[in-house]
Protein backbone atom coordinates (compact mmCIF):
# COMPACT_ATOMS: atom_id res chain seq x y z
CA UNK A 1 0.00 0.00 0.00
CA UNK A 2 1.70 3.54 -1.00
CA UNK A 3 1.03 6.03 1.63
CA UNK A 4 3.45 8.51 0.11
CA UNK A 5 0.25 10.99 0.15
CA UNK A 6 -0.93 10.07 3.32
CA UNK A 7 -1.91 13.19 5.25
CA UNK A 8 -0.92 11.98 9.23
CA UNK A 9 -2.69 13.83 12.11
CA UNK A 10 -2.61 13.28 15.87
CA UNK A 11 -5.14 13.55 18.20
CA UNK A 12 -5.76 16.47 19.79
CA UNK A 13 -6.15 14.60 22.94
CA UNK A 14 -2.72 13.40 22.97
CA UNK A 15 -0.56 13.80 25.95
CA UNK A 16 2.10 16.32 25.85
CA UNK A 17 5.53 14.39 25.00
CA UNK A 18 3.53 12.80 22.35
CA UNK A 19 3.17 9.39 22.82
CA UNK A 20 0.07 8.32 20.44
CA UNK A 21 -1.26 6.87 17.78
CA UNK A 22 -1.33 9.10 14.21
CA UNK A 23 -4.25 8.24 11.51
CA UNK A 24 -4.10 9.16 7.61
CA UNK A 25 -7.82 9.24 6.43
CA UNK A 26 -7.05 11.57 3.13
CA UNK A 27 -7.07 8.47 0.80
CA UNK A 28 -10.26 7.27 -0.67
CA UNK A 29 -11.59 3.78 1.24
CA UNK A 30 -8.78 3.57 3.53
CA UNK A 31 -7.86 4.78 7.21
CA UNK A 32 -4.08 4.12 8.09
CA UNK A 33 -2.81 4.04 11.71
CA UNK A 34 0.81 3.86 13.06
CA UNK A 35 2.64 4.76 15.88
CA UNK A 36 3.86 8.43 16.16
CA UNK A 37 6.72 7.59 18.03
CA UNK A 38 8.09 5.67 14.67
CA UNK A 39 6.52 7.41 11.54
CA UNK A 40 8.73 5.22 9.43
CA UNK A 41 7.38 1.88 10.95
CA UNK A 42 5.00 0.38 9.54
CA UNK A 43 1.19 1.63 9.54
CA UNK A 44 -1.78 -0.50 9.91
CA UNK A 45 -4.43 -0.34 7.02
CA UNK A 46 -8.25 -0.93 7.24
CA UNK A 47 -10.94 -0.01 5.41
CA UNK A 48 -13.09 3.67 6.37
CA UNK A 49 -16.12 1.39 6.64
CA UNK A 50 -14.01 -1.05 9.75
CA UNK A 51 -12.93 2.24 11.14
CA UNK A 52 -16.01 4.41 10.88
CA UNK A 53 -17.54 1.19 12.88
CA UNK A 54 -14.13 0.83 14.97
CA UNK A 55 -14.42 4.80 16.18
CA UNK A 56 -18.81 4.56 16.50
CA UNK A 57 -18.27 1.59 19.18
CA UNK A 58 -16.30 3.59 21.21
CA UNK A 59 -18.17 6.41 21.42
CA UNK A 60 -20.89 4.69 22.28
CA UNK A 61 -18.95 3.38 25.54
Amino acid sequence: MDLNRAAWRKSTRSNANGQCVEIADNISGIVAVRDSKDPAGPALVVSSVAFGAFTASLKRR
